[in-house]
């Protein structure tokens, strides 16, 4: 869509329009209005909250969404839903929120108290950051660097399934990188341990914020090289295997780099 999601740390203050999100675990509360169609409260509909009850989180145009510090009660046809919800949601712009929202709930919950000493943490002014004033630790919001891999060979891509996830639909390769590696590496070291083969001619399409998971998805395409043998790790992955271009199925939720990418193969586009 034509939303711009704003990073600038530039807190206003709660006003009658504010759109609060509120979250239980990874749940988040929301009205369906329609099939996949969903509102979520604004502060006029929980004006007997005192406003100190609500952290200023980020602005998309010019809505300004605010984090319930504890979770809202369910009210007026407001109810929790589970965070998946927001994969295939209308509109996008207000699932993507909520999606982000419970990326940054999650570290404001586990910031409370200094990692290091122990004592509470204080609110940067300025910047999405909390700060200890006794020992000077200083926390920002942490993302995960992670792959996604689009394995060809010829006509066939490599798909797989996870092993012990609720996601049960075929799926590219996917890891997150480790403490001093290149993402390129992450590349070859993922796809050697998951399925036991060997890749070139990497190609980076695009990268995906995945705050379900706190991560930044890095796409790549890239080529067989040498035998399509799979050994499948089966602790990561359900099943692995080669999938012809025509066979890989159509993208309903347009909502995940993975099937962006099947898609464009699918397509022949690369």
């Amino acid at each position: 869509g034509n939303h711009t999601y704003h990073v600038e740390y530039h807190p206003v203050p709660l006003a009658q329009d504010g759109i609060l999100l509120s979250y239980q675990g990874r749940k988040v509360l929301v009205k369906i209005t329609g099939e996949k169609e969903f509102t979520y409260p604004r502060y006029a509909d929980y004006q007997d909250m005192a406003a100190d009850k609500f952290r200023w989180l980020f602005f998309e145009d010019k809505e300004q969404f605010y984090l319930a510090e504890e979770a809202l009660p369910e009210r007026d046809g407001f109810a929790y839903v589970s965070i998946n919800f927001m994969r295939a949601a209308r509109p996008r712009y207000l699932a993507f929120a909520g999606v982000a929202g419970l990326s940054l709930h999650n570290w404001y919950s586990n910031h409370r108290f200094c990692g290091h000493c122990g004592r509470p943490m204080e609110h940067s002014k300025t910047e999405r950051m909390v700060h200890c004033d006794h020992c000077h630790t200083m926390i920002y919001p942490r993302i995960c660097p992670a792959v996604i891999v689009a394995v060809r060979n010829g006509d066939k891509l490599l798909v797989s399934k996870y092993a012990g996830r609720e996601y049960k639909n075929i799926a590219l390769l996917a890891g997150f990188a480790e403490v001093g590696e290149t993402i390129e590496e992450t590349v070859h070291r993922e796809v050697r341990e998951e399925v036991g083969i060997k890749v070139k001619n990497l190609q980076f399409y695009k990268s995906q914020p995945w705050c379900f998971t706190d991560t930044l998805l890095f796409g790549f395409f890239c080529d067989l090289d040498g035998s399509d043998a799979l050994q499948v790790d089966h602790g990561e992955l359900a099943t692995a295997g080669w999938i012809d271009r025509k066979d890989i199925p159509e993208d309903v939720e347009q909502a995940s780099l993975t099937m962006e990418m099947m898609t464009l193969f699918k397509k022949g586009v690369y």
